[in-house]
């Protein structure tokens, strides 16, 4: 077993494991730590937990130190920098014609290098753009391209539910998302009302997806033919959080009617249906 904290970098919500190097830590404590990208500020999630080794797969840095107040002050003077670096960056864009969007720019910790990270629709030639940089920031430039998903958990923003996008808040990985969870739900397949900021499926389809198909897994197919209390009738609507079942009764050749009956009060053959 292995003693760890989870430690969030940055302003993402993805949490990640660090050994505790035998530092009493609180959640909310602020920390600085090392990674792949150098050292960066994080802040403590969760209290040393013991985990065990094997299910940690690669080898866990430790925390370098307890973030001290020059840190701090360090932080917040590279968040200015940094805002002031990207409109540097926007700008020679521009004057380049470069068909490319700027989404972010942050320093290294230790002000070594610069990271920016922007989208576009195909590869873009940037060589120009950095020998422009490097020239005007003084330091090394590290241009990654992402997509619109990673653009929005970036810059965050309000969701079709009133509500912060679930990738800024919490989530720490995009799931496969599909249209069919769309048609699981009953919900409208039109592109703006089943997508999110991104202009990708909403990621809050997959959420209740599980429950949705093993309900439908128990209801009779739309269109197909069940027995029920008034008789033989045709399936025309499921109401899969009642789990109830609309049928029509034909009464005669010109006339018919619409009962509800719950799912329980109906028979059919799954097999077939």
């Amino acid at each position: 077993m292995q003693k760890v904290v989870g430690i969030k970098i940055g302003k993402f919500p993805k949490t990640y494991f660090f050994s505790d190097g035998n530092l009493k830590l609180a959640a909310g404590d602020k920390v600085v730590v090392s990674t792949a990208q150098g050292e960066a500020i994080g802040t403590v999630t969760f209290e040393t937990r013991e985990i065990d080794e094997k299910k940690m797969g690669e080898p866990i840095e430790k925390i370098v130190r307890i973030a001290s107040n020059r840190d701090l002050a360090l932080e917040k003077e590279l968040e200015t920098k940094s805002a002031d670096a990207i409109k540097i960056v926007k700008k020679h864009v521009k004057n380049l014609g470069l068909d490319m969007k700027i989404v972010s720019c942050n320093y290294a910790f230790d002000e070594s290098k610069v990271f920016i990270e922007f989208t576009a629709e195909e590869r873009v030639d940037f060589r120009e753009l950095l020998k422009v940089l490097a020239t005007e920031l003084k330091t090394r430039i590290e241009l990654r391209q992402i997509g619109q998903r990673d653009e929005v958990k970036c810059k965050g923003g309000i969701g079709p539910c009133g509500e912060i996008c679930c990738c800024t808040r919490f989530l720490n990985d995009f799931e496969h998302v599909t249209v069919k969870m769309a048609k699981n739900q009953g919900l409208s397949l039109s592109p703006t009302k089943i997508s999110g900021l991104c202009g990708r499926l909403m990621c809050c389809l997959g959420y209740e997806n599980a429950a949705y198909e093993e309900v439908l897994s128990r209801m009779p197919r739309i269109n197909s033919t069940v027995r029920c209390p008034s008789g033989n009738g045709t399936v025309v609507y499921n109401d899969l959080l009642k789990e109830r079942v609309s049928v029509k009764i034909a009464q005669n050749d010109e006339n018919f009617s619409i009962v509800e009956y719950d799912l329980k009060d109906i028979k059919f053959n799954k097999n077939k249906e």
